[in-house]
């Protein structure tokens, strides 16, 4: 049997069960504590904790965890979804239930919104179509699927959205990424930026820049290895979209490229946090501007397993990292120096 907390300060309610302060490390009037009120409401405000017997039951909605609001026990750590469900379960050989469709997606050159006619020969009751009436239906669903993209920017989104489709499941992209990347795409169209350009190096590019903006770790040879495009032909289309779109890209953090460099060849997580208590030092001190990020993080690994006696070469982190070894001894230097850290 395994027990979890979780570290949150000591709230108190009112006898309704809403949440009133906290008696820890946050105040009412600061944003962290604001957050933590938004971001946690009461349930079952009756049902009293197993572990302490006091009453004060949490839900967390970003992790789906219940958990007593007094000692931090957690009761459940899945928390089931009552949104809509878009399921249904036709009868045998009967009409399909279904009253809505799947909704509204950017991934799909119509949104979601266009119907289709039915691939099985049948009618409403579900008896079978005649010769004559099946030869009508199948030529007009041959031109039902020619009018939904009848216009060249249909076709051009269409082959792009189905390029995106698959560039997601190669880099096991989220859905709201792929969502961000195709509201990227869609602009780039309307301003007519795919004109006289690769319509697979555009929506790889247009790929990497919601990867960036939802800080999502995939870098530009990521990218490019999974759409089989030179890493400078995406480069130059993100600089165009990045240009012509005004797109507001926020700098990538070091410190999340340190479990991707250390998960691949099995650094300890001990240096792992020492990795990222460096990187943090080096960014309050602003060393860590314009130095590339995995460069930076492959640094402050090596640094940190000298220090931790891990044999670990400098060749392995670049390896893992796809830098050089000599992009790493250049910021070794810099970081050992500059934090004064005996290894």
């Amino acid at each position: 049997m395994y027990v979890f907390y979780v570290n949150i300060p000591i709230l108190e309610y009112y006898s309704d069960g809403l949440l009133t302060k906290c008696s820890g490390s946050y105040c009412r009037q600061t944003e962290q504590c604001w957050k933590l009120l938004m971001d946690l409401h009461t349930f079952n405000s009756g049902i009293n904790c197993t572990r302490c017997g006091k009453n004060g039951m949490l839900t967390d909605n970003a992790t789906g965890e219940r958990f007593c609001g007094k000692c931090g026990y957690v009761i459940s750590e899945k928390l089931n979804d009552a949104g809509p469900e878009w399921s249904s379960f036709p009868k045998e050989g009967g009409t399909d239930p279904t009253r809505a469709g799947a909704p509204t997606s950017l991934t799909m050159h119509d949104m979601g919104l266009a119907t289709i006619i039915s691939p099985t020969n049948k009618d409403s009751s579900g008896k079978p179509l005649s010769t004559s009436m099946r030869s009508t239906i199948e030529r007009l669903r041959t031109w039902d699927s020619r009018s939904q993209v009848h216009e060249p920017i249909d076709r051009n989104l269409r082959q792009a959205l189905s390029e995106l489709g698959r560039l997601k499941d190669k880099l096991t992209i989220s859905n709201s990424v792929l969502e961000k990347s195709a509201y990227i795409y869609r602009k780039a169209l309307q301003k007519g930026l795919v004109r006289g350009r690769s319509i697979s190096a555009l929506i790889a590019a247009a790929l990497y820049a919601a990867c960036r903006d939802t800080e999502t770790p995939r870098t530009l040879k990521d990218v490019g290895d999974a759409a089989n495009i030179k890493r400078k032909d995406i480069a130059r289309c993100y600089r165009l979209l990045h240009r012509e779109l005004d797109l507001k890209i926020p700098v990538v953090n070091s410190i999340q490229c340190i479990s991707r460099i250390a998960s691949k060849i099995g650094i300890s997580e001990k240096t792992k946090r020492s990795a990222s208590l460096v990187l943090k030092k080096a960014q309050d001190s602003h060393e860590s501007a314009g130095k590339d990020p995995m460069g930076l993080a492959a640094a402050a690994l090596y640094l940190c397993c000298v220090e931790n006696g891990e044999s670990l070469t400098q060749r392995d982190i670049a390896e893992a990292a796809n830098v050089t070894e000599v992009t790493i001894r250049n910021r070794y230097k810099t970081l050992k120096t500059n934090h004064s850290i005996s290894v």
